[in-house]
């Protein structure tokens, strides 16, 4: 029996190639319970390939991944009772109607048969799905027949979701329903989420990895990856005064303020200046309270974060700027002689 831990998932130095080509080079995450992680990186980076592995669908060319304590490569079977698995490219037999597709996949499942049906009630309700229930999937929109792809995958209430591409398809008052749904599931299940629209997962998920290359690049929280990434806060004043005198009348309130910019100046003498710091807290109480009486007029004052696309943008570039010099290398090495 494999013993209890406070992680659902772990995988340890995984990889995976197909003949020359590295898809997954050497990654290492955990997920606790209960937590909702999103997983980001470029096309190809190896995301669909990690979730195929951790769902036990493709064997790892080496490494290790544990569900709920069991090992994927040697328990395969065990571990699927373990995971909901939605793909990007959800089959769905077209030809079966709603209500009959999630009895047959919750028997497949081995749910009784007593909890089942009032299980399949509330997952229709959950995903917004109850007025489709006697309809064919086939003659369902694309964004009801995701909908369904997330109702199949916590009818079980597994221990593990992995969703891949949840929300492709649907329009904005459906990704607002799995939205809410995907956070209904904190502290309940462990959930991966590939997904391309990062605010969904800025808004979603409270850890993020960030795979590039096959590769972790980055990982954390939305804030603390900001802070890893760019290392400052930025704040944009709306002010008249002299800008350049800015940091030297702040040193008190902050040594490390700069002045990033200074926009065009209007007729009325106010100037857009845009501030850094390295401080992590909020200064903005702090400098609309210290500029007046420095002798500076303050019009409007916000604290400018970084979206999670430019953090993205910014770990997947600075990935690839570090492997430069490996390939440069690589390239420029002798070819081996031929015997």
């Amino acid at each position: 029996m494999a013993e209890t831990s406070e992680y659902t998932i772990e995988v340890e130095h995984l990889a995976k190639s197909y003949g020359s080509v590295v898809a997954v080079n050497d990654l290492n995450f955990k997920v606790r319970r209960g937590e909702i992680v999103g997983l980001l990186g470029p096309n190809g980076a190896g995301k669909s390939t990690t979730m195929r592995i951790l769902t036990s669908y493709l064997p790892a060319t080496s490494g290790s991944v544990r569900i709920c304590g069991h090992a994927v490569a040697s328990h395969p079977e065990l571990t699927r009772r373990h995971i909901g698995y939605m793909p990007e490219n959800n089959p769905l037999p077209e030809d079966m109607r709603l209500s009959e597709y999630l009895w047959f996949r919750g028997r497949l499942k081995e749910m009784p048969r007593a909890k089942l049906r009032a299980r399949i009630d509330e997952v229709l309700e959950l995903c917004d799905l109850k007025r489709n229930r006697h309809r064919i999937i086939g003659r369902l929109s694309k964004g009801n027949k995701q909908r369904i792809g997330i109702a199949e995958a916590i009818l079980a209430e597994p221990d593990v979701i992995i969703m891949d591409e949840p929300t492709i398809g649907l329009d904005p008052h459906q990704i607002l329903i799995v939205r809410d749904l995907i956070s209904s599931l904190r502290g309940r299940m462990s959930v991966i989420i590939s997904s391309h629209i990062l605010p969904e997962i800025e808004v979603t998920c409270d850890r993020v990895l960030i795979i590039n290359g096959g590769r972790i690049v980055a990982e954390g929280s939305p804030a603390e990856l900001r802070h890893e990434i760019f290392g400052h806060t930025s704040y944009r004043l709306e002010v008249s005064g002299d800008s350049a005198a800015l940091p030297a009348l702040l040193h008190d309130l902050d040594p490390t303020i700069k002045v990033a910019a200074v926009g065009d100046c209007g007729p009325d003498g106010f100037c857009v200046v845009t501030l850094t710091t390295d401080a992590e807290s909020d200064l903005g109480e702090r400098l609309l309270h210290a500029l007046p009486p420095l002798g500076y007029r303050l019009r409007a004052i916000n604290r400018t974060l970084p979206t999670l696309e430019e953090v993205f943008l910014a770990a997947t570039r600075r990935s690839w700027d570090a492997r430069l010099p490996e390939t440069a290398a690589a390239v420029s090495r002798p070819p081996l002689p031929k015997f």
